[in-house]
């Protein structure tokens, strides 16, 4: 397996965490009042130069409502410059929600979520699949032809059953409700480490 890449999600201390919540704040910041992307001069943690595939969640402080998510579902480059750009098009590039101004940021929740390396599920029918996922700890990603959806595993907070959460999965897809037991998708699981301010 390559060194190069986040492997076990317990190598993320709590400080090297709160570090990348401070560095995904900061780049929103930055790239509003620049029009640019950051340039770090310094990584200040080696594991940041490690490859990580990272979402960035923004919401709002008030009400909880969701303002913002992008992310990596496979680790392809820095950890670092993952939550960067991740960070940016969550504030500015969510086809969901009209692009983040520069007086909405001291009202935004930042969460950082760092995934482990996808693997496939294998599954025999749609009631295995039932037994097999884990509620509030597994993360899913549905693929089937050029169909894609993932879920982090926050996400079984809105949805804590198991068949509503997969029939939404197949929505997100792009898929119709019930795409998991007409067409049998690919499903790989992962984990993630959250930070968050």
């Amino acid at each position: 397996m390559q060194t190069d890449i986040i492997l076990d999600l317990n190598e993320i201390s709590q400080e090297e965490g709160q570090g990348l919540v401070e560095l995904a704040k900061e780049s929103i910041k930055y790239y509003l009042q620049t029009g640019k992307i950051p340039k770090l001069e310094e990584i200040p943690f080696e594991i940041w130069k490690k490859k990580g595939a990272t979402f960035i969640t923004l919401e709002r402080k008030d009400t909880g409502s969701l303002r913002g998510c992008i992310g990596s579902i496979i680790p392809f480059r820095a950890l670092y410059e993952d939550v960067i750009s991740n960070a940016i098009a969550a504030a500015t590039r969510d086809p969901r929600f009209t692009p983040i101004s520069l007086e909405e940021l001291p009202y935004l929740k930042t969460k950082v979520s760092i995934l482990s390396y996808p693997i496939p599920l294998e599954y025999i029918d749609y009631q295995d699949l039932l037994n097999k996922i884990k509620p509030f700890e597994d993360g899913l990603i549905l693929k089937l032809g050029n169909y894609q959806g993932t879920f982090l595993p926050d996400v079984w907070e809105d949805l804590p059953n198991k068949e509503q959460f997969l029939a939404h999965l197949c929505l997100k897809a792009g898929l119709q409700p019930d795409c998991i037991i007409k067409y049998h998708p690919e499903i790989f699981v992962y984990k993630t480490k959250v930070f968050s301010d």
